[in-house]
C-alpha cells in the first residue's frame, strides 16, 4: 500500500513540472458550491493546487440560488436563450446573492489554511462592462469590454487566491449580470491562463450517450452546429473555442459534484470529464 501511494507522487510529478507557477482559472457553478460537501471539497483542491506552486483564480456563478431567491420573494423568473431576463429588481437579488456565495466560497478556501479574497467584477473596474444586446434588450445583461488584469495579478503576486462575481460595471455606471462561463472565459483570456477549468453538474460534453474525453476546436464548434449540444452546455463549449482561440492550451468541463475531481481532471492522463484543444 505505502509503494502504491508513493507512485502516485511520482505519477503527478510530470504534471507539477509542467504547471508549477502557472495561472489556472476555475469556474464553479452555483449548483456545486450550494452543496456543502461540493463546497468543501472544491475549497481543498484549490488549496492544494496553491500549495503545489498553480496560481488559481476562482469564478463563481449562482443561478440557481438566485432563481430560489427570486421565486421566494415573488419575482418572475424568465430566460431568452439561455441568460437570464434582468431588470433592476432582479439585479439587486443578483448582486445580493452572488456576494453571500462570493464570501462563502472565500471562507471555505481560507479554512484550508490558503488565504483567498473575494471581489466582484466592479471592484477596481476589474469587468468593463456594456449592454449585450445579442439577444435583444433583456435588461442589465452584460458583455465584458475590458479586464483589468493588473488587479488580479496583484493578488496573485502577494499568493492571494482571487474569488471572483461575475458583476459588470458599464459607463453609464450601472451594474451588469455576466454569465459566469463567459466571464471566466475573458478573464483566462486576460491573463494568458494555462488552463479554463469549467466545473458544473454534468460529467462533461456527451454524445449519444456517451462521454466524450477529448476535443478539438474544430470538433466542438461541429457539436454546436449539428446541434449535438443544447441548452445550457453550448455557451459552456463557445467559452472554450474563445479561448482556446486567445493561445489558452486547454479548457476542461467536469462535474463539480464529484469528490476532487478537479485534481483527478488535471493529475491523471486519462481525466474524468470531457478536454478541449486546438488540436
Amino acid at each position: 500500500m505505502k509503494k502504491e501511494k508513493m507512485q502516485v507522487l511520482f505519477d503527478i510529478l510530470p504534471y507539477l513540472k509542467e504547471f508549477h507557477g502557472k495561472i489556472f482559472v476555475v469556474k464553479v457553478g452555483g449548483n456545486v458550491v450550494e452543496n456543502e460537501d461540493s463546497r468543501k471539497s472544491f475549497a481543498q483542491s484549490i488549496a492544494i493546487l496553491k500549495y503545489m506552486g498553480i496560481k488559481p483564480v476562482v469564478v463563481h456563478g449562482g443561478g440557481p440560488e438566485i432563481t430560489q431567491m427570486m421565486n421566494q420573494l415573488g419575482m418572475k423568473v424568465a430566460f431568452s436563450n439561455g441568460y437570464r431576463v434582468t431588470d433592476d429588481k432582479t439585479m439587486h437579488v443578483v448582486e445580493m446573492v452572488l456576494g453571500k456565495i462570493n464570501k462563502d466560497i472565500v471562507m471555505s478556501i481560507n479554512m484550508q489554511g490558503t488565504m483567498a479574497v473575494g471581489i466582484s467584477g466592479k471592484d477596481a473596474n476589474l469587468l468593463f462592462t456594456r449592454k449585450d444586446l445579442s439577444n435583444g434588450d433583456i435588461g442589465y445583461v452584460g458583455k465584458i469590454e475590458r479586464v483589468n488584469a493588473e488587479l488580479i495579478q496583484t493578488f496573485l503576486e502577494k499568493n492571494y487566491t482571487p474569488v471572483i462575481a461575475p458583476i459588470g460595471f458599464g459607463e453609464d455606471g450601472k451594474s451588469y449580470n455576466i454569465n459566469a462561463d463567459i466571464a471566466a472565459s475573458e478573464i483566462a483570456k486576460s491573463l494568458c491562463a494555462e488552463k479554463l477549468i469549467l466545473l458544473t453538474d454534468v460529467d462533461g460534453v456527451f454524445k449519444d450517450g456517451k462521454l466524450i474525453s477529448y476535443l478539438t476546436k474544430k470538433d466542438a464548434q461541429n457539436l454546436i452546429d449539428s446541434k449535438v449540444v443544447e441548452g445550457g452546455m453550448i455557451p459552456k463549449i463557445q467559452c472554450a473555442i474563445n479561448a482556446i482561440e486567445a493561445g489558452i492550451k486547454s479548457v476542461h468541463i467536469i462535474n463539480g459534484n464529484c469528490q476532487f475531481s478537479l485534481l483527478s481532471e488535471i493529475f491523471t492522463l486519462e481525466g474524468v470529464g470531457t478536454m478541449i484543444k486546438n488540436d
